[in-house]
């Protein structure tokens, strides 16, 4: 399963140059206009994970397959884009198809990259994205109510729908988010057809000028403060600092250019990492000969579930599972160590997977 994650934001805060220096597979093309980007562009990019290195490194196999992260970049929101100014509804429609959306906020100053809305401020700049979303999810919500009030006269099961769904409605009225609602799961599901915009969890991303890259400034400090209620992720970076290391082939250029910056990772190794943990993923592995591979679950998966992302017919006939914990893996070194010590443990249908496991699948179909 590849995480899907779209890249919003104001005109010209730096999407799509945040864009091509995630994405190892197509480019958009980032300048200083309006809607430079104006249908999304999709990449994928590798999921930096030290462990499967480290894996192969036992191992040796034929190839290396980390999982992979689905990049989004959609054009650029402006005021008013609920009633579909700019490209409104075709910007929002793409929202609603992602699993989460990276926020990327203009925390710099530049005379030279042009900005509509006056003098740099990342707080209103967030506020009016969140208010478009809002008004979106509002119109959704309230034609959802309207045809709930018809089918109550025929279902009464419905009221507890209704119940929830005008919650929402007052919610998003005070200008609030969905995802700041705490619904459980039961009562998501009233709301689970409308994939609405503001339940999505949001990685914000605080584009500051290079001499801020490290510690921050006035303005993503401005941004940290205004989100510190919200159950978001948010880390601070200099998109074209990025770029620039995206583009060097050389790893050892790449090095070079990082220990100029004193950088001890790319910050996009960060936002991946993040991205992550906003979902609450898990990685496993496969390990052998042919290949070491990564991939990616929910936390809670069961084995069968955790089976299924290598083929459906892993799960329709999962027989068990033979689960070697990462650390373990590594200490004795193979496979076949591990299970002459006892560190090799069959687990069945219930068996809930752990970040890290070196599982290996039974199956009959």
């Amino acid at each position: 399963m590849a995480l899907q994650a779209g890249i919003v934001g104001l005109p010209n805060v730096g999407k799509s140059t945040l864009f091509n220096a995630v994405s190892n597979s197509a480019k958009a093309q980032a300048s200083n206009y309006r809607f430079c980007t104006i249908d999304p562009n999709v990449g994928l990019v590798d999921v930096p994970d030290a462990r499967l290195n480290k894996l192969a490194e036992l191992v040796v196999p034929n190839r290396i397959v980390p999982t992979q992260i689905e990049i989004v970049d959609i054009a650029g929101l402006v005021r008013g884009a609920s009633k579909g100014e700019g490209l409104g509804n075709k910007f929002l429609g793409n929202i609603r198809e992602v699993d989460a959306i990276i926020h990327v906020v203009r925390c710099f100053e530049d005379e030279n990259v042009l900005r509509e809305e006056g003098a740099i401020n990342p707080v209103g700049d967030k506020e009016i994205i969140d208010t478009e979303l809002q008004l979106k999810d509002l119109d959704s919500v309230e034609k959802k109510i309207q045809k709930t009030e018809k089918q109550l006269k025929i279902d009464p099961k419905l009221k507890a729908e209704l119940e929830v769904l005008v919650r929402c409605k007052n919610h998003l009225e005070q200008g609030k988010s969905i995802r700041s609602l705490d619904l459980d799961k039961e009562e998501k599901t009233a709301i689970a057809d409308l994939c609405l915009l503001t339940d999505k969890p949001v990685l914000y991303v605080a584009n500051v000028d290079e001499p801020s890259m490290h510690t921050g400034n006035k303005f993503s400090d401005a941004l940290k403060e205004a989100i510190k209620d919200e159950k978001a992720e948010m880390i601070i970076m200099n998109n074209n600092i990025e770029a620039q290391i995206a583009e060097m082939e050389s790893a050892d250029d790449k090095q070079l250019f990082m220990e100029e910056y004193k950088m001890t990772e790319p910050a996009l190794d960060r936002l991946i990492h993040s991205a992550y943990r906003l979902l609450n993923l898990y990685t496993y592995f496969t390990a052998g000969v042919q290949e070491v591979r990564a991939w990616t679950i929910h936390e809670g998966w069961k084995a069968p579930q955790a089976a299924s992302v290598i083929h459906t017919d892993f799960e329709k006939g999962f027989i068990k599972a033979e689960v070697i914990g990462y650390d373990d893996f590594i200490q004795y070194g193979s496979e076949a160590a591990a299970r002459e010590v006892g560190k090799l443990r069959i687990e069945g249908k219930e068996y809930i997977v752990k970040d890290g496991d070196v599982m290996h699948f039974r199956f009959n179909v």
